[in-house]
């Protein structure tokens, strides 16, 4: 295998310069109809002469960039989501995400609430937005692993994706089992926040007898589905803002994989 030289020539450098002056003439040469076109001017040549040189921070990604700046935007992204949810109110207070109650139990909510007599209806809704509040440090445990996992393939097809690839890649790889591990927890939180106890009560109200017999396990369910929709869509909200906003890649490493090919 032939040895990948690490030096340049003087010819090599002397080219290096003749482009950047090239630049920086035909810059210029526009500067005196479009002053504007001055500005950018430096950091412009400045990134040609480094991707002509090879300089560090130009030219391809390596696998190990690729790699370590998706991991960064997940860690970064999937923390900032969970964290923001697991606050008081994080979904009760979010319109975005708040979770509202199921079916027969929303729509009679609806009913009673002009007449006043919602109440415990509407407290069941402010305890299974509590619950899911309850739930997300363990969203935020299983994510940070999936991130930890990556491969090169994975890192490569995120960074090209669109921007939002990160967090279908993450949702493919966790949704079952956050899923099953939120199950559990989600149950337990719903009864501390007494909505066991309320859905029991209404229950045995002469509007709710529709209800399922099992309708604790329904509960769960959309508790479940509802909280997990919510997260994914909070995470793909801080991935969005991570690609976009160059004030969010807060390490070196994300400013060169997601501000890769721009200018």
């Amino acid at each position: 295998m032939r040895q990948r030289r690490t030096g340049l020539g003087p010819g090599h450098w002397r080219a290096i310069a003749a482009a950047a002056a090239l630049a920086t003439a035909a810059v210029g040469a526009h500067a005196a109809d479009a002053p504007s076109r001055q500005v950018g001017q430096t950091g412009w040549v400045s990134r040609v002469t480094g991707i002509l040189s090879g300089q560090p921070g130009f030219g391809p990604l390596t696998q190990r960039e690729a790699d370590q700046g998706v991991r960064d935007a997940l860690t970064l992204a999937a923390a900032a989501a969970a964290d923001k949810l697991a606050a008081p109110g994080g979904f009760l207070d979010s319109p975005k995400v708040r979770i509202p109650l199921p079916g027969a139990l929303a729509r009679a909510q609806a009913r009673l609430r002009p007449f006043g007599l919602s109440g415990p209806l509407d407290e069941m809704e402010v305890g299974l937005n509590r619950a899911a509040e309850a739930a997300m440090p363990e969203a935020k445990r299983l994510a940070l692993e999936v991130a930890r996992s990556l491969t090169f393939g994975d890192a490569l097809a995120i960074v090209r994706g669109g921007d939002t690839a990160a967090t279908t890649f993450l949702r493919q790889r966790t949704e079952t089992a956050l899923a099953k591990a939120l199950r559990p927890r989600l149950s337990a939180a719903l009864d501390q926040a007494g909505v066991f106890a309320a859905l029991d009560r209404v229950k045995d109200g002469a509007m709710m007898q529709s209800l399922a017999a099992d309708a604790r396990r329904d509960v769960t369910d959309f508790a479940v589905r509802e909280a997990l929709d919510g997260f994914y869509e909070t995470l793909a909200d801080e991935e969005r803002a991570i690609r976009a906003d160059p004030a969010r890649r807060t390490t070196a490493i994300l400013r060169r994989v997601f501000g890769y090919g721009s200018s």
